[in-house]
């Protein structure tokens, strides 16, 4: 994971506002997008996905037509928060493909995960059966989302 920010100037942020809306635009179709010919174009695609700042490329998946429809956040409370606690529970949670997100917080609990499963009786499975069973997790307190009003992307980073 890169830590240190790159500096963006105006045409490097158009590429990724570009490609963060449509990831298979060709390189011709970018290079007009941002007013640039294609071999500078080419040139900056280059040096951003070998400085980290495009991680990647991806098929966005609808994780309701996929019959993921269920979307709950869990707060986690861990009974030790040493370093090595902390490392065995991040190997463990990232292993668990229902769980899309993990983070750690700075809060009254330790993580905030989004869980993300067919319906309520497979997430009951999912936090009785795996979450509890995380190493050194002492409580869990779930929220269920009733409606996703916003949940994909940077958006403009221009």
């Amino acid at each position: 994971m890169q830590s240190d920010q790159i500096e963006l100037d105006r045409h490097d942020r158009r590429i990724l506002d570009a490609l963060a809306k449509d990831g298979r635009m060709s390189i011709t179709d970018l290079a007009k997008e941002i007013g640039l010919s294609k071999s500078p174009t080419q040139a900056r695609l280059r040096r951003l996905e070998a400085e980290g700042v495009i991680a990647g490329y991806r098929a966005m998946l609808d994780p309701v037509r996929l019959g993921l429809d269920h979307v709950a956040f869990v707060e986690v409370k861990l009974d030790d928060t040493r370093e090595a606690a902390l490392k065995a529970f991040n190997k463990a949670v990232v292993q668990m493909p229902e769980v899309e997100q993990a983070h750690m917080m700075a809060s009254n609990f330790d993580y905030l995960l989004k869980v993300r499963t067919t319906n309520m009786s497979a997430y009951r499975t999912v936090l009785g059966e795996k979450i509890s069973a995380l190493p050194h997790v002492s409580s869990t307190s779930t929220f269920v989302v009733m409606e996703a009003v916003k949940e994909f992307g940077l958006g403009d980073v221009t």
